[in-house]
Protein backbone atom coordinates (compact mmCIF):
# COMPACT_ATOMS: atom_id res chain seq x y z
CA UNK A 1 0.00 0.00 0.00
CA UNK A 2 1.13 3.66 -0.81
CA UNK A 3 2.32 5.35 1.64
CA UNK A 4 0.01 8.78 2.26
CA UNK A 5 1.84 11.77 1.28
CA UNK A 6 2.06 14.53 3.65
CA UNK A 7 1.12 17.85 1.15
CA UNK A 8 2.12 20.26 3.94
CA UNK A 9 5.70 19.41 3.23
CA UNK A 10 7.98 22.24 1.50
CA UNK A 11 9.32 20.32 -1.33
CA UNK A 12 5.26 20.20 -2.99
CA UNK A 13 5.11 24.39 -2.63
CA UNK A 14 6.92 27.17 -4.67
CA UNK A 15 8.39 30.23 -3.17
CA UNK A 16 5.50 33.22 -3.66
CA UNK A 17 8.39 35.80 -5.33
CA UNK A 18 10.14 33.05 -6.97
CA UNK A 19 7.00 32.05 -8.72
CA UNK A 20 6.44 35.78 -9.57
CA UNK A 21 9.95 36.15 -11.00
CA UNK A 22 9.15 33.19 -13.55
CA UNK A 23 5.95 34.68 -14.38
CA UNK A 24 8.16 38.00 -15.16
CA UNK A 25 10.42 35.91 -17.27
CA UNK A 26 7.33 34.49 -19.35
CA UNK A 27 6.59 38.75 -20.02
CA UNK A 28 10.05 38.53 -20.99
CA UNK A 29 10.04 35.44 -23.66
CA UNK A 30 7.38 37.36 -25.55
CA UNK A 31 10.05 40.38 -25.88
CA UNK A 32 12.27 37.63 -27.14
CA UNK A 33 9.61 36.08 -29.58
CA UNK A 34 11.07 36.50 -32.89
CA UNK A 35 7.32 35.93 -34.52
CA UNK A 36 5.92 38.91 -32.62
CA UNK A 37 6.18 42.65 -34.54
CA UNK A 38 9.41 44.72 -33.28
CA UNK A 39 7.49 47.28 -31.35
CA UNK A 40 4.97 44.62 -29.42
CA UNK A 41 8.17 43.19 -28.59
CA UNK A 42 9.53 46.49 -27.41
CA UNK A 43 6.33 46.58 -25.68
CA UNK A 44 7.15 44.22 -23.71
CA UNK A 45 10.34 44.51 -22.20
CA UNK A 46 8.82 48.05 -21.10
CA UNK A 47 6.31 46.24 -19.14
CA UNK A 48 9.05 43.48 -17.53
CA UNK A 49 10.87 46.36 -16.44
CA UNK A 50 7.94 48.13 -14.50
CA UNK A 51 6.59 44.65 -13.21
CA UNK A 52 10.01 44.52 -11.44
CA UNK A 53 10.20 47.77 -10.11
CA UNK A 54 6.91 47.73 -8.52
CA UNK A 55 7.86 43.93 -6.97
CA UNK A 56 11.23 45.71 -5.68
CA UNK A 57 9.37 48.26 -4.10
CA UNK A 58 6.66 46.15 -2.54
CA UNK A 59 7.56 42.18 -2.27
CA UNK A 60 11.02 42.71 -1.63
CA UNK A 61 10.30 45.60 0.64
CA UNK A 62 7.96 43.66 3.05
CA UNK A 63 11.18 41.12 2.84
CA UNK A 64 13.27 43.41 4.47
CA UNK A 65 10.77 45.13 6.99
CA UNK A 66 10.45 41.09 8.09
CA UNK A 67 14.41 40.71 8.12
CA UNK A 68 14.64 44.20 10.07
CA UNK A 69 12.24 43.14 12.79
CA UNK A 70 14.11 39.60 12.77
CA UNK A 71 10.99 37.53 12.09
CA UNK A 72 12.00 33.86 11.49
CA UNK A 73 9.44 31.57 10.81
CA UNK A 74 9.21 29.88 7.17
CA UNK A 75 7.10 30.51 4.63
CA UNK A 76 5.16 27.38 3.34
CA UNK A 77 7.95 26.12 0.78
CA UNK A 78 10.70 25.92 3.80
CA UNK A 79 12.05 29.78 3.04
CA UNK A 80 12.90 32.57 5.87
CA UNK A 81 12.73 35.99 4.89
CA UNK A 82 16.70 35.85 4.47
CA UNK A 83 17.01 33.23 2.14
CA UNK A 84 13.77 34.52 0.09
CA UNK A 85 15.78 37.41 -0.72
CA UNK A 86 19.12 35.95 -1.46
CA UNK A 87 17.48 34.05 -4.11
CA UNK A 88 15.29 36.53 -5.40
CA UNK A 89 18.99 38.35 -5.74
CA UNK A 90 20.07 35.59 -7.63
CA UNK A 91 17.09 35.12 -9.65
CA UNK A 92 16.31 39.10 -10.57
CA UNK A 93 20.01 39.09 -11.74
CA UNK A 94 19.39 36.53 -14.50
CA UNK A 95 16.34 38.34 -14.90
CA UNK A 96 18.05 41.19 -15.71
CA UNK A 97 20.93 39.82 -18.04
CA UNK A 98 18.39 38.36 -20.03
CA UNK A 99 16.32 41.91 -20.54
CA UNK A 100 19.57 43.53 -21.65
CA UNK A 101 21.15 41.13 -23.89
CA UNK A 102 17.66 41.03 -25.49
CA UNK A 103 17.61 44.86 -25.70
CA UNK A 104 21.34 45.35 -26.69
CA UNK A 105 22.20 42.11 -28.57
CA UNK A 106 18.43 41.73 -30.63
CA UNK A 107 16.28 44.79 -29.98
CA UNK A 108 18.76 47.58 -30.77
CA UNK A 109 19.78 46.07 -34.20
CA UNK A 110 16.17 45.06 -35.43
CA UNK A 111 15.14 49.07 -34.90
CA UNK A 112 18.07 50.25 -36.35
CA UNK A 113 17.26 47.60 -39.59
CA UNK A 114 13.83 49.02 -39.51
CA UNK A 115 14.88 52.66 -39.86
CA UNK A 116 14.37 53.63 -36.20
CA UNK A 117 18.13 55.00 -34.60
CA UNK A 118 18.60 54.90 -30.95
CA UNK A 119 21.42 56.85 -29.76
CA UNK A 120 22.71 55.27 -26.39
CA UNK A 121 25.89 57.68 -25.95
CA UNK A 122 26.10 61.18 -27.13
CA UNK A 123 29.62 60.77 -28.39
CA UNK A 124 27.88 58.73 -31.75
CA UNK A 125 26.08 61.86 -32.69
CA UNK A 126 26.82 63.88 -35.69
CA UNK A 127 28.25 67.31 -35.82
CA UNK A 128 25.25 68.57 -36.74
CA UNK A 129 23.21 66.32 -34.31
CA UNK A 130 25.55 67.84 -31.73
CA UNK A 131 24.30 71.26 -32.15
CA UNK A 132 21.18 70.59 -32.09
CA UNK A 133 21.00 68.48 -29.13
CA UNK A 134 23.05 71.55 -27.56
CA UNK A 135 20.33 74.19 -28.49
CA UNK A 136 17.40 71.76 -27.01
CA UNK A 137 19.51 71.44 -24.09
CA UNK A 138 20.04 75.52 -24.21
CA UNK A 139 16.51 76.26 -24.19
CA UNK A 140 14.26 73.43 -23.13
CA UNK A 141 16.52 71.64 -20.54
CA UNK A 142 18.89 74.04 -18.91
CA UNK A 143 15.95 75.87 -16.95
CA UNK A 144 14.62 73.09 -15.21
CA UNK A 145 17.35 71.32 -13.61
CA UNK A 146 18.37 71.70 -10.21
CA UNK A 147 22.10 70.30 -9.93
CA UNK A 148 23.26 69.59 -6.20
CA UNK A 149 27.09 69.47 -5.22
CA UNK A 150 27.49 67.86 -1.61
CA UNK A 151 29.98 69.11 0.93
CA UNK A 152 30.83 69.91 4.43
CA UNK A 153 27.84 72.73 4.34
CA UNK A 154 25.59 71.11 2.28
CA UNK A 155 24.07 67.75 2.79
CA UNK A 156 23.49 64.95 0.63
CA UNK A 157 20.26 65.98 -1.28
CA UNK A 158 17.02 63.89 -0.82
CA UNK A 159 16.88 61.45 -3.91
CA UNK A 160 13.02 60.86 -4.90
CA UNK A 161 12.35 57.31 -5.40
CA UNK A 162 12.18 55.55 -9.27
CA UNK A 163 13.83 59.19 -10.70
CA UNK A 164 16.39 58.83 -13.14
CA UNK A 165 19.72 61.01 -11.57
CA UNK A 166 23.21 61.91 -12.49
CA UNK A 167 26.12 61.75 -10.63
CA UNK A 168 28.99 63.37 -11.32
CA UNK A 169 32.74 63.81 -9.45
CA UNK A 170 34.08 67.76 -9.55
CA UNK A 171 37.31 69.54 -9.12
CA UNK A 172 38.00 73.02 -8.68
CA UNK A 173 39.42 74.65 -11.82
CA UNK A 174 41.79 77.04 -9.20
CA UNK A 175 42.85 73.39 -8.25
CA UNK A 176 43.20 74.81 -4.50
CA UNK A 177 40.68 71.60 -3.66
CA UNK A 178 42.38 68.31 -2.74
CA UNK A 179 39.38 66.10 -2.89
CA UNK A 180 36.68 66.07 -5.72
CA UNK A 181 33.63 66.99 -4.72
CA UNK A 182 30.03 64.62 -5.41
CA UNK A 183 27.48 66.48 -7.45
CA UNK A 184 24.08 65.17 -8.59
CA UNK A 185 21.40 66.53 -10.83
CA UNK A 186 17.74 64.99 -11.59
CA UNK A 187 16.42 64.29 -14.93
CA UNK A 188 13.15 66.10 -15.18
CA UNK A 189 10.43 63.89 -15.30
CA UNK A 190 8.33 67.11 -16.88
CA UNK A 191 10.27 66.43 -20.28
CA UNK A 192 10.12 63.87 -22.55
CA UNK A 193 12.73 61.11 -21.97
CA UNK A 194 13.07 60.56 -25.51
CA UNK A 195 14.35 63.32 -27.29
CA UNK A 196 14.14 62.93 -31.60
CA UNK A 197 16.90 64.64 -33.71
CA UNK A 198 17.37 65.25 -37.00
CA UNK A 199 18.47 61.56 -38.72
CA UNK A 200 21.34 60.83 -41.16
CA UNK A 201 19.13 59.04 -43.45
CA UNK A 202 15.91 59.65 -45.60
CA UNK A 203 13.01 58.02 -43.93
CA UNK A 204 15.10 56.89 -40.76
CA UNK A 205 13.66 58.78 -37.44
CA UNK A 206 16.57 58.98 -34.82
CA UNK A 207 16.33 59.43 -30.97
CA UNK A 208 18.22 60.01 -28.14
CA UNK A 209 17.56 59.84 -24.08
CA UNK A 210 17.32 62.98 -22.06
CA UNK A 211 19.96 61.77 -19.84
CA UNK A 212 22.60 61.51 -22.56
CA UNK A 213 21.83 65.45 -23.30
CA UNK A 214 22.32 66.26 -20.08
CA UNK A 215 25.90 64.32 -19.25
CA UNK A 216 26.79 66.37 -23.01
CA UNK A 217 26.53 69.66 -21.07
CA UNK A 218 26.50 68.99 -17.42
CA UNK A 219 30.07 71.33 -17.50
CA UNK A 220 27.52 73.94 -18.22
CA UNK A 221 25.78 73.51 -14.52
CA UNK A 222 29.50 73.43 -13.14
CA UNK A 223 31.06 76.49 -14.47
CA UNK A 224 33.50 76.87 -11.90
CA UNK A 225 34.45 73.05 -11.87
CA UNK A 226 35.89 70.29 -14.36
CA UNK A 227 33.72 67.06 -14.58
CA UNK A 228 36.01 64.63 -13.57
CA UNK A 229 33.16 61.51 -14.67
CA UNK A 230 29.55 61.48 -15.03
CA UNK A 231 27.31 58.27 -14.64
CA UNK A 232 23.48 57.86 -14.16
CA UNK A 233 21.54 56.15 -11.79
CA UNK A 234 18.59 55.15 -9.95
CA UNK A 235 17.05 54.37 -6.72
CA UNK A 236 14.02 51.94 -5.55
CA UNK A 237 13.01 52.87 -2.33
CA UNK A 238 10.67 50.77 0.43
CA UNK A 239 6.91 51.17 -1.24
CA UNK A 240 5.01 48.95 0.81
CA UNK A 241 2.20 51.16 3.14
CA UNK A 242 1.77 49.78 6.53
CA UNK A 243 -1.92 50.76 7.35
CA UNK A 244 -3.46 49.65 10.60
CA UNK A 245 -7.14 49.96 9.12
CA UNK A 246 -8.73 49.58 12.45
CA UNK A 247 -6.85 52.07 13.89
CA UNK A 248 -7.18 54.58 11.54
CA UNK A 249 -9.58 57.45 11.91
CA UNK A 250 -10.04 58.72 8.44
CA UNK A 251 -8.65 55.73 6.03
CA UNK A 252 -8.55 58.05 3.21
CA UNK A 253 -6.05 60.79 5.13
CA UNK A 254 -3.71 57.71 6.65
CA UNK A 255 -3.29 56.59 3.08
CA UNK A 256 -2.75 60.20 2.16
CA UNK A 257 -0.15 60.17 4.38
CA UNK A 258 1.69 57.31 4.15
CA UNK A 259 1.94 57.74 0.08
CA UNK A 260 4.19 61.11 1.08
CA UNK A 261 6.23 58.72 3.25
CA UNK A 262 6.98 57.07 0.31
CA UNK A 263 9.59 59.02 -0.95
CA UNK A 264 11.14 58.56 2.41
CA UNK A 265 11.69 55.06 2.41
CA UNK A 266 14.33 53.09 2.88
CA UNK A 267 16.62 52.74 0.09
CA UNK A 268 16.17 48.88 -0.80
CA UNK A 269 17.74 49.01 -4.89
CA UNK A 270 20.67 50.90 -6.37
CA UNK A 271 21.20 51.08 -10.29
CA UNK A 272 23.90 52.32 -12.06
CA UNK A 273 25.23 52.08 -15.02
CA UNK A 274 28.19 49.35 -16.01
CA UNK A 275 31.61 50.71 -16.02
CA UNK A 276 30.59 53.26 -13.06
CA UNK A 277 33.85 55.33 -11.27
CA UNK A 278 34.72 53.44 -8.02
CA UNK A 279 34.80 56.54 -5.95
CA UNK A 280 31.56 57.77 -7.29
CA UNK A 281 29.66 54.20 -6.72
CA UNK A 282 31.15 54.11 -2.87
CA UNK A 283 30.25 57.80 -2.47
CA UNK A 284 26.38 56.91 -3.32
CA UNK A 285 26.93 53.23 -1.73
CA UNK A 286 27.65 54.92 1.51
CA UNK A 287 25.43 58.18 1.26
CA UNK A 288 22.12 56.13 0.30
CA UNK A 289 22.97 53.73 3.04
CA UNK A 290 22.86 50.30 0.59
CA UNK A 291 24.59 46.82 0.69
CA UNK A 292 26.66 45.69 -2.11
CA UNK A 293 24.13 42.90 -3.11
CA UNK A 294 21.45 45.32 -3.57
CA UNK A 295 23.79 47.20 -6.03
CA UNK A 296 22.96 46.36 -10.11
CA UNK A 297 25.13 47.40 -12.73
CA UNK A 298 23.31 48.01 -15.94
CA UNK A 299 24.65 47.12 -19.45
CA UNK A 300 22.04 49.63 -20.92
CA UNK A 301 19.68 52.36 -20.47
CA UNK A 302 18.29 52.45 -16.84
CA UNK A 303 14.65 51.88 -16.69
CA UNK A 304 13.61 50.29 -19.81
CA UNK A 305 10.20 51.69 -19.39
CA UNK A 306 11.05 54.36 -21.72
CA UNK A 307 10.82 51.69 -24.36
CA UNK A 308 6.32 51.85 -24.29
CA UNK A 309 7.25 55.44 -25.53
CA UNK A 310 8.82 53.98 -28.38
CA UNK A 311 5.79 51.49 -28.98
CA UNK A 312 3.69 54.80 -29.81
CA UNK A 313 6.08 55.68 -32.81
CA UNK A 314 4.04 57.17 -36.02
CA UNK A 315 5.05 56.17 -39.30
CA UNK A 316 5.65 52.65 -38.25
CA UNK A 317 2.48 50.78 -37.78
CA UNK A 318 3.93 47.84 -39.84
CA UNK A 319 6.05 47.04 -36.59
CA UNK A 320 2.77 46.93 -34.40
CA UNK A 321 0.02 44.28 -33.95
CA UNK A 322 -3.16 45.73 -36.08
CA UNK A 323 -4.92 47.04 -33.82
CA UNK A 324 -8.29 45.67 -32.53
CA UNK A 325 -11.71 47.50 -32.10
CA UNK A 326 -13.74 45.72 -29.35
CA UNK A 327 -17.29 44.64 -31.22
CA UNK A 328 -20.79 45.92 -30.70
CA UNK A 329 -23.00 44.06 -28.55
CA UNK A 330 -25.51 42.93 -30.76
CA UNK A 331 -28.40 43.45 -28.15
CA UNK A 332 -27.59 46.84 -27.93
CA UNK A 333 -27.82 49.73 -30.40
CA UNK A 334 -26.00 52.92 -29.01
CA UNK A 335 -28.37 55.29 -27.97
CA UNK A 336 -31.39 53.47 -27.45
CA UNK A 337 -33.09 52.66 -23.77
CA UNK A 338 -30.86 49.99 -22.28
CA UNK A 339 -33.52 49.12 -19.67
CA UNK A 340 -35.98 48.77 -21.64
CA UNK A 341 -33.54 46.30 -23.39
CA UNK A 342 -32.59 44.76 -20.18
CA UNK A 343 -36.71 43.82 -19.53
CA UNK A 344 -36.55 41.76 -22.33
CA UNK A 345 -33.84 39.64 -20.74
CA UNK A 346 -30.14 39.10 -19.44
CA UNK A 347 -27.73 40.80 -22.08
CA UNK A 348 -24.05 38.95 -21.36
CA UNK A 349 -20.82 41.69 -21.77
CA UNK A 350 -18.32 40.05 -23.37
CA UNK A 351 -14.85 42.36 -22.36
CA UNK A 352 -12.18 42.85 -24.03
CA UNK A 353 -13.88 41.87 -26.90
CA UNK A 354 -16.99 43.44 -27.10
CA UNK A 355 -17.24 47.75 -26.39
CA UNK A 356 -17.43 48.82 -22.76
CA UNK A 357 -19.54 51.94 -23.95
CA UNK A 358 -23.04 50.29 -23.26
CA UNK A 359 -21.40 49.73 -19.42
CA UNK A 360 -20.82 53.83 -19.47
CA UNK A 361 -24.17 54.50 -21.45
CA UNK A 362 -25.62 52.56 -18.68
CA UNK A 363 -24.48 54.78 -15.71
CA UNK A 364 -25.55 57.71 -18.04
CA UNK A 365 -28.92 56.47 -18.50
CA UNK A 366 -29.75 55.80 -15.02
CA UNK A 367 -28.17 59.25 -13.90
CA UNK A 368 -30.95 60.84 -15.88
CA UNK A 369 -33.75 58.61 -15.48
CA UNK A 370 -36.48 60.25 -13.29
CA UNK A 371 -36.94 56.52 -12.10
CA UNK A 372 -33.96 55.94 -10.70
CA UNK A 373 -34.04 56.36 -7.22
CA UNK A 374 -30.53 55.35 -5.97
CA UNK A 375 -27.38 53.83 -7.70
CA UNK A 376 -25.22 51.75 -5.53
CA UNK A 377 -22.13 50.51 -7.18
CA UNK A 378 -18.18 48.88 -6.59
CA UNK A 379 -15.20 50.72 -8.26
CA UNK A 380 -12.47 49.05 -8.05
CA UNK A 381 -9.49 51.36 -10.88
CA UNK A 382 -10.88 54.39 -12.71
CA UNK A 383 -8.82 56.31 -15.16
CA UNK A 384 -8.17 60.12 -14.47
CA UNK A 385 -11.28 61.30 -16.52
CA UNK A 386 -13.51 58.75 -16.10
CA UNK A 387 -16.91 59.55 -17.99
CA UNK A 388 -18.59 57.09 -14.80
CA UNK A 389 -17.24 58.83 -12.36
CA UNK A 390 -18.65 62.10 -14.50
CA UNK A 391 -22.50 60.30 -14.63
CA UNK A 392 -22.18 59.36 -10.89
CA UNK A 393 -21.43 62.87 -9.75
CA UNK A 394 -24.12 64.26 -12.16
CA UNK A 395 -26.65 61.33 -10.71
CA UNK A 396 -25.92 62.62 -7.24
CA UNK A 397 -26.63 66.39 -8.26
CA UNK A 398 -30.14 65.13 -9.69
CA UNK A 399 -31.02 64.19 -6.16
CA UNK A 400 -30.53 60.69 -6.64
CA UNK A 401 -28.88 58.75 -3.45
CA UNK A 402 -25.27 57.78 -4.73
CA UNK A 403 -23.30 54.91 -2.93
CA UNK A 404 -19.35 53.66 -4.46
CA UNK A 405 -17.51 51.23 -2.90
CA UNK A 406 -13.89 52.49 -3.62
CA UNK A 407 -10.70 50.42 -3.37
CA UNK A 408 -8.38 53.26 -2.01
CA UNK A 409 -5.34 50.82 -1.73
CA UNK A 410 -5.48 49.67 -5.49
CA UNK A 411 -1.93 49.29 -5.50
CA UNK A 412 0.31 52.56 -6.88
CA UNK A 413 -3.52 53.71 -8.03
CA UNK A 414 -4.20 55.02 -4.76
CA UNK A 415 -3.77 58.69 -5.57
CA UNK A 416 -5.61 58.03 -8.34
CA UNK A 417 -8.39 56.93 -6.39
CA UNK A 418 -8.36 59.21 -3.95
CA UNK A 419 -8.77 61.98 -6.22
Amino acid sequence: MEKAKDFLQPEYYENRELSWLKFNARVLNEARDKTIPLLERLKFLSITSSNLDEFFMVRVASLKDMVHAKYKKKDIAGMTALEQLAAINRDTRDLVELQYSTFNRSLMPLLGKNGIKLFMAHEDLTKEQGEYVDQYFQENVYPVLTPMAVDASRPFPLIRNKTLNLAALLSKKDGKQKAAEFATVQVPSVLPRLVQVPAKKQGESAFILLEQIIERNIHRLFLNYDVLCTYPYRIMRNADLTIDEDEAEDLLQEIQKQLKKRQWGEVIRLEVEDGIDKQLLSVLEEELHIAKEDIFKIPGPLDLTFLMKMYGLEGFDKLRNKPYKPQPVPRITPGEDIFAEIRRGDILLHHPYQTFDPVVDFIRQASVDPDVLAIKQTLYRVSGNSPIIASLAQAAENGKHVSVLVELKGRFDEEINIV
